[in-house]
């Protein structure tokens, strides 16, 4: 059935506008269930039963797989079969009751913002590494983006005359973010006294660019993040972190929640709203550490 796959993994693409990453994803991911589809035997769509489905939710859970794991598999191999539905290679849904299961939501882990002026702070100097650096952790926190859409910036996405910058989220979904005075000039200097300097050899229209002259690929990035991150003290830091404070900050700072939403890009107000839980919370600790009666109690003692 790997015909099928490639053909899904298309319609994915064209029809629904899939990323490149999330492409990845259900190939692994569906690769997986063929494998095993074909271990028990099965080799036609219509071998498929539903028995065989929860049967591989069964081997999912039993080998360890986290919730997040096992929902993301899930949603692959009901695609999948959808779309032999759809398009009458089959008439049989075998996933019609497969229920995913419920993944307890995380608060993401935020930076305050005097953390993150020392992280951006930790690229030196005047090289070119050094100004390239300084210019993604600069544009990963003064427009909110994700890993993926940084990498895929070209030079001419940055309006540098109207202060925005024009990134491809998911779905390859367009949208205009704008851009602080920091994140400008950051870019700027990189353009003119990095960029040039990596691109010698080999002209490209990738903003950010290896030593090379080649697009930074995501291992990269994440390598000169966690590099710098070390260097400014944070052992653990998630690839977003920048992207995560950028929402709270905004929040905290009194920004539109429907606003922020557009600048991250997110498709459902839902998932921006996580961010207020940490708002929240950030007034709940700054109300415990300045109300004369937050910490005190019925017999005048502070609490610890």
């Amino acid at each position: 059935m790997e015909h099928l796959l490639r053909e899904c993994l298309n319609y994915l693409a064209v029809e629904r506008g899939l990323s490149e990453n999330t492409l990845k994803a259900y190939g692994r991911d569906l690769s997986d269930y063929l494998k095993y589809l074909r271990k028990r035997g099965i080799l036609s769509p219509d071998d498929v039963s539903s028995k065989i489905t929860r049967d591989y939710l069964s081997r999912l859970r039993n080998g360890g797989s986290s919730p997040a794991t096992i929902a993301r598999k899930l949603a692959a191999v009901k695609t999948f079969h959808k779309f032999l539905v759809r398009e009458r290679v089959t008439d049989k849904l075998p996933v019609a009751d497969l229920r995913s299961p419920k993944i307890p939501r995380k608060l993401p882990r935020v930076l305050r913002v005097d953390q993150v002026e020392l992280l951006l702070d930790q690229p030196k100097g005047s090289k070119p590494i050094a100004l390239r650096d300084r210019a993604i952790l600069e544009a990963l926190y003064g427009a909110g983006l994700r890993i993926s859409e940084l990498l895929s910036l070209d030079v001419d996405d940055v309006d540098f005359e109207e202060g925005y910058i024009r990134c491809f989220g998911k779905g390859s979904k367009e949208r205009i973010i704008p851009l602080g005075s920091y994140a400008l000039r950051a870019i700027s200097d990189y353009i003119k006294r990095g960029r040039p300097i990596f691109c010698k050899k080999h002209p490209d229209s990738a903003l950010f660019v290896n030593t090379r002259g080649k697009r930074l690929t995501r291992q990269g990035c994440w390598k000169i993040l966690k590099g710098h991150a070390l260097r400014a003290g944070f052992r653990e830091i998630h690839p977003h972190v920048l992207r995560h404070s950028f929402a709270t900050h905004l929040l905290e700072a009194g920004a539109d929640l429907r606003a922020v939403q557009e600048m991250l890009g997110h498709a459902k107000i839902s998932t921006t709203q996580i961010y207020t839980h940490l708002t929240r919370e950030h007034l709940r600790e700054v109300y415990m550490q300045a109300h004369p009666r937050a910490r005190v109690t019925s017999r005048g003692k502070t609490i610890d």
